[in-house]
């Protein structure tokens, strides 16, 4: 019942279908006015559709500067995935990783993986390709939400969230379990921990030890996303710009990254998950404080933004995908 009430009374848990109703109308007049249902596919021209569905992450992240990077192998076919050990250790690679699906979406399919046993489950029950990545310990996780017009030289910053772990502190007595039973939010994961973590329900954290229950900032897995909007300056601004131009062909997404502080975080010194496209959302709207009307003058101005790009960028010769080709590829999610 629970779980029924929170999805019912805070939007915040409400299903993504749902929350996006009043969005789906204005993508269709946006739609009508750049005289393509799908626009959004010239945003990025690096990415497949845009950067809305189906592209490779990988084909994203290998266009940095590898020390914006986690150590990270790719198993782009079958075959590669029985060679997986061996790649690892060839990059200099050891567990605990975080391994995801390369075409993945929204957290799908995104696990931590702490020794050969587990990895060995997981390319079993997923096909390829799939990015491993080294599990970073940086105790800072954001989301900055960059875009930059074709037509202008200079990017700008539109939303930063900061993600919040679920995670108990514990009193000595209580396992992991009863203390997430015992919080309001806690409460809705317990029975999803419970499935993933079996091994860590029961335990008992000492007096004030604090253990991060889900090392995944996924906001479906109980991360909390926080409004970090405050962070935004024209420091951050033209560290993101410095990183974001070297990026052939990316105008419009969020980075999702790791990082030891926010004087790190101003200084470039960051080290990048992945980085979405159209898909993007302002992911700070999510702040359990949020009213609902401003979340949503957050994503009208969000997908205007991203309206905005991608006629500029077909002006500039950058093609919008067919309707039909574009359902297609949807379909294949």
């Amino acid at each position: 019942m629970l779980k029924l009430y929170k999805k019912i009374v805070e939007w915040e848990f409400w299903p993504f279908w749902f929350f996006y109703i009043p969005i789906y109308f204005y993508w269709f007049y946006l739609g009508i006015r750049a005289r393509s249902l799908m626009f959004f596919s010239a945003a990025n021209p690096l990415m497949e559709m845009g950067g809305l569905a189906n592209y490779s992450k990988y084909n994203v992240i290998k266009q940095f500067d590898a020390k914006y990077l986690p150590p990270t192998v790719f198993l782009g076919t079958e075959a590669d995935k029985g060679k997986a050990l061996s790649m690892l250790q060839e990059a200099g690679l050891d567990f605990p990783l975080v391994a995801k699906p390369d075409l993945g979406e929204r957290g799908k399919g995104v696990v931590k993986v702490n020794n050969a046993s587990e990895l060995e489950l997981y390319l079993k029950d997923s096909p390829a390709p799939i990015i491993l990545q080294g599990f970073l310990t940086e105790p800072l996780e954001f989301g900055v939400m960059y875009y930059r017009l074709p037509n202008e030289a200079r990017g700008s910053i539109s939303s930063v969230v900061q993600k919040g772990f679920l995670g108990v502190v514990g009193n000595g007595q209580s396992s992991v379990g009863q203390l997430l039973a015992a919080e309001q939010r806690g409460k809705l994961y317990v029975e999803s921990i419970e499935k993933r973590y079996p091994e860590l329900i029961g335990y008992v954290p000492k007096l004030q030890e604090y253990v991060v229950v889900e090392p995944i900032g996924n906001h479906c897995r109980g991360t909390t996303f926080l409004n970090a909007n405050h962070l935004i300056n024209a420091k951050l601004i033209d560290t993101f710009d410095d990183i974001s131009k070297n990026i052939k062909g990316y105008y419009f997404g969020r980075y999702d990254l790791k990082t030891e502080s926010l004087e790190a975080l101003y200084e470039g010194k960051i080290k990048i998950l992945e980085l979405n496209g159209a898909n993007s959302e302002p992911a700070h709207i999510y702040d359990p404080s949020m009213k609902l009307l401003s979340a949503y003058r957050h994503l009208f101005g969000h997908w205007k933004r991203l309206y905005r790009i991608s006629v500029q960028n077909h002006k500039k010769g950058v093609p919008y995908m067919g309707l039909l080709d574009g359902i297609r590829l949807m379909l294949k999610k």
